[in-house]
């Protein structure tokens, strides 16, 4: 008995000696931006240095550059990265909350024929009065869709033939579309915008044009994380209120969504996170109005040279806001990922 708690105990000292020098391996690149971010030009050139007051003498002056305006306005797109990460996180989660919650708790039926239909008259129309009879491109989109549309709906709820699309089919359809290349959709959608800014209205380097791109990388991420907290959840509940003729809505807002608060908190900081380090619809879509910390960070190598003392500074200010709320919601992050496990 006595060689068996042996082996268990020398297998825990393992296992723990292992998570620490995991640790120390995740840390280390860390903990080398911030004592580079205090080091001196004379420091950092000089050799490799790892403890302050031991191997080198700490200095502020890469702070007091960076927040002077030394190496370019730097206010500007930590500002534009705060606003834009917590307005598109937060629209992510309203819409896609409820596009999970329907999933879970309503059926769909989306039959084939009458989404072939819908592409048809979509792409066709939009081919036939753009090339045929030369209508303008912007409005052309807006209005192929409005018509395609509503007749899609209509076909839709008829007795069609062809196979049907469950909920199922439906999840996956949302989930695909994070398996495009970042760079597909970042173009396409670049090209929208320059013909919506020919038309009157101003996408591209733009509050909201910004915002509607993220909400969409977005919404698949939310849509597939809360589908599995929303199905984990008693469906007795929501049905002893419907007995009481509580409306749907009220339903979704005053009973499901406080039940899964920690799934929301837990969802919210991990589509703030992607939006927070997103780069490539940054640097396409913006110029230097609403241009995000990422896209100021990569120009950093190239407005000075290399001043690593500078870039690190730049670095330690970009994953400073994630690390510090990650830590005050770290809680609701693990419970909410708990209850998504839980089935």
């Amino acid at each position: 008995m006595s060689g068996v708690n042996t082996r268990s105990t020398q297998r825990a000292w393992l296992i723990s000696l292992g998570c620490l020098l995991w640790l120390l391996i995740t840390i280390f690149p860390i903990w080398w931006i911030i004592v580079t971010s205090f080091k001196s030009p004379l420091a950092v050139n000089g050799g490799p240095t790892y403890l302050p007051w031991v191997d080198f003498e700490p200095t502020l002056n890469a702070w007091r550059a960076a927040f002077s305006g030394l190496r370019g306005e730097f206010f500007r797109p930590f500002f534009n990265s705060v606003l834009i990460s917590l307005t598109a996180a937060t629209l992510s989660l309203v819409v896609g909350s409820m596009a999970a919650y329907a999933l879970v708790r309503f059926v769909f039926q989306v039959r084939l024929l009458a989404a072939g239909v819908f592409a048809l008259l979509a792409i066709g129309g939009y081919i036939l009065l753009v090339n045929g009879l030369g209508f303008g491109k912007a409005s052309t989109l807006g209005l192929v869709l409005v018509m395609a549309l509503p007749l899609a709906v209509w076909l839709n709820s008829r007795n069609l033939p062809g196979p049907v699309l469950g909920n199922g089919d439906v999840l996956f359809w949302f989930v695909s579309q994070r398996m495009f290349p970042p760079i597909v959709s970042a173009f396409a959608l670049y090209l929208i915008y320059a013909e919506m800014g020919k038309a009157g209205i101003p996408m591209l380097d733009s509050f909201v044009g910004l915002v509607l791109s993220y909400t969409a990388f977005s919404l698949p991420v939310v849509i597939w994380l809360m589908r599995d907290f929303f199905a984990a959840l008693p469906v007795e509940i929501e049905e002893a209120a419907l007995v009481d003729n509580v409306p749907r809505f009220r339903i979704f807002f005053q009973i499901v969504v406080p039940m899964v608060w920690p799934g929301l908190i837990a969802t919210f900081m991990i589509t703030l996170s992607f939006i927070w380090n997103e780069f490539l619809n940054a640097l396409l879509l913006t110029t230097s109005r609403w241009q995000t910390l990422p896209v100021w960070l990569s120009g950093q190598n190239s407005y000075r040279g290399d001043e690593w003392w500078a870039i690190a500074v730049a670095a330690v200010i970009s994953i400073a806001p994630m690390m510090v709320v990650a830590a005050l919601l770290s809680r609701f992050m693990r419970s909410g990922l708990a209850i998504g496990g839980i089935r």
